[in-house]
């Protein structure tokens, strides 16, 4: 994730404080000063951290923090606050209204991520029961329309588009007709970028607001553009006027500064995070969440939210008969392609840990690579229906026959069947799962890296 290496870095200022046990005011200083330096090498807007670093002190070298009896904890409830503060406090939703048509503008610049966030918040739309539209303003970029017209297809959205050859204006004044003649409620305009910002995109985009009534102007923000970010955010924000921004690419292995200061900058609520390429890889921005991710102390709610999500799918009465089968401490293959399948849907084993607040903690070497994954998923896929509803019934001819169907040596066939008839075991030693419903079979299954997983 985008913040790893700042919550590597905030994780050993906290454990420095514990150590402490009682705190004086240079000890607070002292801290305050590292997390400073952490955040500015996450590529933080300076005046932004100043001015968060400024109120943590003050409220840390209070009487009542260094002569309560958990100081230490206290500092870290602080830096907790801040910076839920700092990325907004609330929760906030995108607005859509009751009745009429909503018009939502996405703009930003190019390779920021506009045109897929665009498909994944028409996504999220059509889940609230609305009937969005996704039109077609970039008539510069080359493949726009068609990129924009096969993610809509992909996640069942209609798509208006005029061909390159028409005013963005002109498209977004007809897509109001269109979208009233053939019931759409939510219009999303999907506009031009540019390598940089010139005079010539803001005076588009505020052609296309005097054109059509726009209810919100969302801003796309590469959260991998570090510094750089701040300045867009800013320059959109005054020349354009935004309501609310959306974070791209936070799966990125990059500082992750931007999603720290775009609104503190503009003032605006971020209400999305892009969380990797597929177009179900949306989540709504949580600050609190978000926060608590940041200082390594997990987002367990957020990876329920993901198991239930994942889990939608699954039939309840086959639900009830897993949980009742692992209940009972037995396991079976189909499980494990399910867990498989919901695991890929929560972002993969690394997303997984990070949101448990064991990501900083575990070493990626011991993890197990999606080469791998595939290796065993390869394997129970070549395998009969009748042999993944019942492992008793693997013999050497029948292994011999999966390691082939799977490309696999037959070394790895065995080794995988007798990890998972020890992950059997051990689940029947710990009683079963007594089950969280929605949590589905991924729920104990987890393994090392030659496990399960």
């Amino acid at each position: 994730m985008a913040f790893e290496s700042l919550t590597s870095k905030l994780q050993n200022v906290f454990k420095n404080l514990r150590g402490k046990g009682r705190l004086s005011e240079e000890d607070v200083k002292l801290a305050c000063k590292e997390v400073k330096m952490a955040l500015l090498e996450a590529d933080v807007n300076f005046k932004v951290v100043k001015q968060f670093v400024k109120q943590v002190e003050e409220r840390a070298v209070g009487e009542e923090v260094l002569s309560g009896l958990n100081p230490a904890q206290t500092v870290i409830k602080i830096v907790n606050e801040e910076m839920t503060q700092l990325m907004g406090g609330e929760v906030q939703e995108l607005p859509l209204k009751g009745s009429g048509t909503t018009i939502i503008m996405m703009c930003g610049l190019q390779g920021s991520g506009k045109t897929t966030s665009a498909a994944k918040i028409a996504s999220r739309i059509r889940s609230r029961g609305k009937a969005p539209l996704l039109v077609a303003c970039d008539v510069y970029r080359p493949a726009a329309i068609g990129q924009l017209k096969i993610n809509a297809e992909k996640v069942g959205v209609d798509c208006f588009d005029m061909g390159t050859d028409v005013s963005p204006v002109e498209i977004a004044r007809a897509s109001v007709d269109y979208a009233k003649k053939n019931g759409k409620n939510v219009i999303l305009l999907d506009t031009a970028g540019r390598l940089q910002i010139d005079d010539a995109l803001m005076r588009e985009l505020s052609d296309i607001k005097q054109a059509v009534e726009v209810n919100e102007t969302l801003l796309v923000v590469d959260a991998m553009t570090g510094q750089e970010a701040v300045n867009v955010a800013e320059t959109f924000h005054e020349k354009v006027g935004l309501t609310g921004l959306v974070l791209s690419k936070l799966d990125g292995d990059s500082r992750g500064g931007a999603a720290l200061s775009a609104r503190a900058v503009t003032g605006m609520p971020v209400l999305f995070a892009g969380m990797g390429e597929k177009l179900t890889d949306l989540e709504p921005f949580y600050p609190d969440r978000m926060a608590s991710r940041i200082l390594g102390m997990g987002d367990v709610l957020t990876l329920i939210d993901k198991a239930m999500e994942a889990n939608a799918g699954l039939d309840a009465e086959k639900e009830r008969e897993m949980a009742k089968k692992l209940g009972k401490g037995r396991m079976d293959f189909e499980m494990y392609l399910e867990s498989m399948k919901q695991m890929r849907g929560m972002g993969g084993m690394g997303s997984i840990l990070s949101m448990l607040g064991l990501g900083p903690k575990v070493d990626e070497s011991m993890l197990p690579d999606e080469k791998q994954l595939a290796r065993m998923e390869a394997i129970v896929l070549s395998m009969t229906k009748e042999e993944r509803q019942n492992p008793k019934l693997m013999n050497p001819r029948r292994k011999a026959r999966i390691a082939k169907g799977s490309g696999n040596d037959i070394s790895e066939v065995n080794r995988f069947i007798k990890q998972f008839e020890q992950a059997g075991k051990m689940m029947k030693q710990m009683g079963g799962m007594k089950g969280k419903r929605g949590m589905g079979p991924l729920a104990g299954m987890f393994g090392s890296k030659n496990g399960l997983f």
